[in-house]
């Protein structure tokens, strides 16, 4: 995958978030200044649509996790219409990518330069940089 140099790499997962910088090349993407920003998942209806019987009885289905997801998007939302995110890769593991996907305002979109569906988060940083580089 390209990862444009000083491009933005989100990491989630439903507990999770680290956002990081590419440092490196666009095909060797050098990560670093990791940062954990302080997210308020206050979107628990973010969740509802995935709130069928057989979910609830099995524990697939966990809200917070979801309205982790949410509150990410809001964030990079928030980031992306005041200019402070260019260029932005998230990474995530499938079901919070999927939840993230429905709250991306359209300027966030017109900034994602691509989406791994991956769960990364315990992951070394030089793992993650071969995730993207592999992508």
């Amino acid at each position: 995958m390209k990862v444009p140099h000083n491009a933005h790499i989100a990491v989630v997962d439903g507990n999770r978030f680290l956002i990081m910088r590419n440092s490196g090349q666009m095909f060797d993407p050098k990560l670093g200044g990791v940062e954990t920003p302080d997210l308020d998942a206050t979107n628990f209806s973010a969740g509802i649509r995935a709130q069928d019987s057989a979910s609830q009885r099995s524990g697939a289905t966990d809200l917070n996790e979801l309205a982790h997801a949410a509150a990410v998007a809001e964030w990079l939302n928030a980031k992306a219409k005041a200019g402070e995110v260019d260029d932005i890769i998230i990474i995530a593991d499938p079901k919070s990518l999927g939840e993230m996907r429905h709250h991306y305002h359209p300027e966030l979109k017109s900034r994602l330069r691509g989406e791994v569906a991956k769960t990364m988060t315990g992951e070394p940083v030089d793992r993650i940089a071969a995730a993207l580089a592999d992508a």
